[in-house]
C-alpha cells in the first residue's frame, strides 16, 4: 500500500482570498498595518501562532492576531466571495486514487480541527481518509510530527509515504519524516523554493500529479 498525503491550502483548495481577508481584518482589530499579499501567502500552511510569529515578531500581539483571525475566517467563509474551490483537476484526482486498492489518503493541514471536518463534510469525503492530521493534533509543520502521526495511524513506512504539497512547509515536513515530497506549481510558494527544500518533483497540474503518483511511483524514490 502506498500512502499519499495531501496538503490543503493552496494544494487542494485555493483558499488565498480568504485568508489574506481575514488577516486584513484580523490586523485593523488590533492596530495594526496589514502585510501585502505576497507576504500573507508566504506563511499559509503554518499553525496561526507560528505564522502570526514570521509576520509581526515574537513579541508581537500573537495570540489577539489569531483569535482575530478565526474569528474573521469564520464570518467571510460563508460569504460566497470568499469561496474556497477545489483547484482544476483535484476533486478527479482524489476520487481516481480512492478507488484504487493500492493507495490510501491522508490530509495533514494547518487548518484547524473544525476545519478540516468542515472541509470533509462539505466535499462528501466522509470515508475518503484514513487519516486527518490538524494543527489541533500536531506541532506546526515543517516539524515532522503530523506526518509521523499519519503513517503511524494508517500503517505505512516512511518508504512507502508520499507528501503532497505547495510550500516549503510541507515539503520539509515530508523530507524530515522521511517520506517522498512532491511540490506542487499552483500553490503559494514558487518551484524553485520547494526544489530547495527538498522536492523530489514539481508538478504543473492535476493530471501531471496523479501520473507522477501512479505511472511514475517507482521514480520518486
Amino acid at each position: 500500500m502506498r500512502l499519499v498525503v495531501f496538503d490543503v491550502d493552496g494544494t487542494l483548495a485555493d483558499s488565498q482570498h480568504l485568508i489574506v481577508a481575514a488577516q486584513g481584518l484580523a490586523f485593523a482589530e488590533n492596530g495594526l498595518p496589514a502585510p501585502g499579499r505576497r507576504e500573507a501567502l508566504s506563511v499559509v500552511g503554518l499553525s496561526l501562532p507560528q505564522a502570526f510569529r514570521r509576520l509581526v515578531g515574537e513579541d508581537g500581539p500573537v495570540a489577539a492576531l489569531s483569535e482575530s483571525y478565526k474569528e474573521a475566517y469564520n464570518r467571510l467563509r460563508v460569504d460566497p466571495a470568499y469561496e474556497e474551490p477545489l483547484f482544476p483537476g483535484m476533486a478527479e484526482l482524489l476520487a481516481t486514487l480512492k478507488a484504487r486498492d493500492d493507495v490510501l489518503l491522508a490530509l495533514a493541514t494547518g487548518k484547524s480541527r473544525r476545519g478540516v471536518d468542515r472541509l470533509i463534510a462539505h466535499h462528501g469525503w466522509d470515508d475518503w481518509f484514513v487519516t486527518t492530521q490538524s494543527a489541533d493534533d500536531a506541532p506546526s509543520k515543517p516539524d515532522p510530527a503530523m506526518l509521523r502521526q499519519a503513517m503511524s495511524e494508517a500503517g505505512c513506512e516512511p518508504e512507502a509515504t508520499v507528501m503532497v504539497g505547495d510550500t516549503t512547509f510541507d515539503i520539509a515536513m515530508g523530507v524530515a519524516a522521511g517520506a517522498a515530497a512532491v511540490g506542487v506549481a499552483w500553490g503559494y510558494h514558487p518551484p524553485e523554493a520547494l526544489y530547495g527544500a527538498g522536492a523530489v518533483t514539481v508538478v504543473p497540474s492535476a493530471g501531471a500529479l496523479e501520473a507522477q503518483l501512479l505511472d511514475g511511483a517507482d521514480t520518486i524514490r
